[in-house]
């Protein structure tokens, strides 16, 4: 898996331009007398595209792989020699630090899946995702939502139900793929979370069997091997229950979590570019046909 390492040229760019936007910020502030009063938006600070500087992250702002940027590392395939893997059935995920978003270039672009994030926690809604998840799904694009776990705020069945009232549902439209549990390293504080692996299986179990309960789907899990095996205890538990969305941004293939026999997406990089969207964005790579793809999002054997 993904090992620290000094600032990759990727992380230095988006420092370097959070740092400018930094400056001009207090420029404003110091000569716009009304915009000291002004409250934080949930909007991109840095601009569509770029991602908050590592340990600036607050709560309510993580993005799939947020966590795994703090605790794993800078993304090693932002300037790979070796040509990332972008054959077969590709797909991306977003949230709102893209801003705003071209889907219909997006699909032109040749990218057939998107899951999106809808919320985190109990307390925090994406601010884009209500654009995002119509338009995408206008387009053409087979879309789904993602949470964001924070399992050391609230259960694990609250916060499915929060999901799923809150963009995570699934209706069979031949376009719609069963919500996604983001469970990663925290963004916030320890890893995994204070939790022992115990309570972190007891965690994952409700908030599977809640969701499931909601929308007939059983949820997809995103996560990275390290993350999984450090803080689930290596856990089997749910290899035959949930489809396995593996981060492990790479040129070559795949390091599996524990358990788990196979990756059903994999999300290879943190630092690629689509048509349609301005900056970085997480590029993925469905484990098989369109057919498949549809399969999964239709719940068809």
């Amino acid at each position: 898996m993904l090992s620290p390492r000094s600032p990759h040229p990727a992380l230095r760019r988006r420092a370097a331009l959070v740092t400018g936007v930094f400056t001009a910020v207090i420029a404003l502030l110091l000569t716009t007398p009304s915009a000291a009063g002004a409250a934080p938006s949930d909007e991109n600070p840095a601009g569509a595209g770029n991602r908050p500087a590592i340990g600036s992250i607050e709560p309510g702002q993580a993005f799939m792989g947020a966590g795994t940027l703090i605790h794993e590392g800078e993304d090693p395939t932002a300037d790979a020699p070796v040509p990332l893997d972008t054959t077969g059935v590709q797909g991306i995920d977003v949230s709102h630090w893209q801003g705003s978003i071209n889907w219909t270039s997006v699909r032109n672009a040749g990218i057939q899946f998107a899951w999106m994030k809808a919320t985190e926690g109990t307390n925090f809604k994406d601010s884009r995702f209500n654009t995002n998840y119509p338009a995408a799904h206008a387009a053409g694009v087979i879309r789904g939502a993602y949470h964001f776990a924070r399992p050391d705020v609230s259960s694990g069945a609250v916060q499915a139900n929060y999901f799923a009232s809150n963009g995570g549902a699934w209706s069979r439209d031949n376009l719609t793929l069963p919500g996604v549990l983001d469970i990663e390293h925290n963004p916030y504080g320890a890893q995994c979370y204070g939790l022992s692996t115990t309570q972190m299986r007891n965690w994952i179990n409700d908030f599977h069997a809640t969701y499931k309960s909601r929308t007939t789907r059983d949820i997809v899990i995103y996560t990275t091997a390290s993350w999984w095996n450090t803080c689930t205890g290596n856990w089997t538990g749910m290899s035959a229950k949930a489809p396995l969305w593996v981060a492990h941004w790479t040129t070559g293939s795949p390091t599996i979590p524990a358990g788990f026999p196979t990756w059903t997406a994999w999300q290879y990089t943190a630092t690629g570019r689509v048509s349609g969207i301005s900056g970085d964005v997480d590029r993925n790579k469905f484990n098989g046909s369109r057919d498949r793809l549809l399969a999964l999002a239709n719940n068809t054997p």
